[in-house]
């Protein structure tokens, strides 16, 4: 059986100042577009390592499409370095708790266009990154963003929308809360133990945006049957954000 947890609570244990521990690394994430379809919770609890059941919002799961830029990317103590610290990234997502309850986020997928980053994170993180040929353009307050996977079989997926803002936070037991206000995430190595990793940073602030372009390759790979257009579709201000230790679950 599915289990529900409402996303106040959800948002309260994950911003637990004990449980964050120290800061290890940190970043800015920015021009992020969150792209979410309602879909079976059996759909999602398929697709998840033991260990991990689907979390669900008015007795639906969701699985979300993410395209973003990172920028300033850096363990702490040390400054970005221009070759090194600004990429893009899109990731496929959906929303999962462990045995304990703890809710968090589950990647598919995150496909990266700076292949030192997709081996550090591979490794460091036991995280599913992808390479990929990736390309975001501005004009104005639109985004056009592109990302071809490596070995992957026809046209790039492109996305397309309005950044314009401004935003407000999520209000509270939303559904926009749910999906967006998440600060941690599990990922199993290859002898398929389970880990969780945590981050932290102001609230998102988020607006509706018009969004011209959308593709749900990434999800059909990830092995979803999306069906029309998404059901959430939100854009969020540049963050802040501080990395915390992995840390394997048993071990915490």
């Amino acid at each position: 059986m599915m289990a529900t947890t409402s996303p106040l609570q959800s948002l309260v244990a994950q911003r637990d100042p004990a449980a964050l521990g120290p800061v290890v690394g940190a970043q800015t994430w920015r021009d992020l577009l969150f792209l979410h379809w309602a879909v079976d919770a059996d759909a999602v609890q398929r697709l998840l390592p033991p260990g991990l059941t689907a979390h669900t919002f008015a007795g639906r799961a969701y699985v979300g499409i993410v395209p973003f830029a990172m920028a300033r990317v850096r363990p702490r103590f040390l400054p970005p370095l221009p070759w090194l610290s600004w990429f893009l990234e899109l990731n496929v997502r959906t929303y999962v708790h462990d045995a304990n309850g703890v809710p968090g986020v589950w990647f598919h997928s995150l496909d990266c266009n700076q292949p030192i980053a997709v081996e550090i994170a591979r490794r460091a993180f036991h995280l599913p990154y992808e390479h990929a040929i990736m390309r975001a353009e501005r004009q104005g307050s639109a985004l056009h963003y592109a990302c071809q996977r490596r070995g992957q079989q026809g046209p790039a997926w492109r996305y397309a929308w309005d950044a314009a803002g401004p935003g407000s936070p999520a209000s509270s037991g939303s559904l926009e809360e749910f999906l967006v206000e998440r600060y941690v995430l599990y990922s199993v190595d290859r002898a398929g133990r389970l880990y969780r990793g945590r981050v932290s940073h102001t609230p998102y602030r988020v607006h509706v945006p018009r969004v011209d372009q959308f593709d749900i390759g990434p999800a059909t790979l990830a092995g979803y049957a999306l069906d029309g257009p998404p059901v959430s579709v939100l854009a969020a201000e540049p963050v802040n954000v501080s990395i915390h230790p992995l840390r394997r679950l048993g071990t915490l």
